[in-house]
């Protein structure tokens, strides 16, 4: 399951965005009891949440999932943004094999001047009497900005490169791979295009206010 819950800073500090829903439903209190109605609803053995804001994590997010038998992994984001990625997984179906953050900002280089950030995990399914590879599970929130598809596909590269590392088997092969996330792209988008295709032709694309 994946699942962008909404940071509260983010909302409050973005409420323009927001004007066609009732104020009372915006509140934190109302929406985190609904969100975990919905989780514990799916049941899901692994989750990959965005938007996950520090303090309501550690005071909230973490506990509540703990106690439905999930073991969490968190990355916040970096500079000084209030929220981040989880991946939660129930321990009762995985071992966790390793942790792997990765941070998509690079200082003085233009494509990555953003605190995106991203999550792999390496898990080992506990399958009685069963030999079962590992499998590797990415989550990550690219940037919002709808112009800068560059960036995104930067971002996107580094934890494609993280995620090959990660799941790169002694034999040569990958294990299998999991990748969620909130890429804020749309079905038939050039980024959409490269993650199922493999490719992408970038000829004419829009970068910024410059055309390749």
């Amino acid at each position: 399951m994946s699942y962008n819950i909404l940071s509260q800073d983010l909302l409050e500090d973005n409420s323009h965005l927001y004007r066609h829903c009732r104020r009372p439903v915006l509140h934190w209190s109302f929406r985190f009891p609904n969100i975990l109605k919905e989780i514990k609803h799916f049941d899901a053995d692994v989750l990959c949440l965005q938007e996950v804001q520090e303090d309501h994590y550690g005071a909230e997010i973490r506990p509540s999932l703990e106690s439905l038998g999930y073991h969490c992994e968190y990355k916040m984001r970096t500079g000084r943004k209030p929220d981040g990625c989880a991946i939660c997984f129930k321990h009762s179906k995985f071992s966790l094999l390793s942790v792997n953050p990765v941070e998509f900002f690079r200082p003085g280089i233009s494509l990555l001047d953003r605190d995106n950030v991203g999550l792999v995990l390496l898990l080992q399914p506990k399958i009685p009497c069963a030999a079962s590879p590992a499998i590797c599970v990415a989550n990550t929130h690219l940037l919002y900005n709808p112009r800068r598809g560059d960036i995104k596909l930067t971002q996107l590269a580094m934890l494609l490169a993280e995620i090959s590392s990660v799941a790169h088997q002694k034999d040569g092969s990958f294990c299998p791979i999991v990748m969620c996330g909130d890429f804020n792209s749309v079905p038939g988008s050039p980024l959409y295009s490269f993650i199922k295709e493999g490719k992408l032709n970038y000829e004419g694309l829009p970068i910024g206010k410059t055309v390749i």
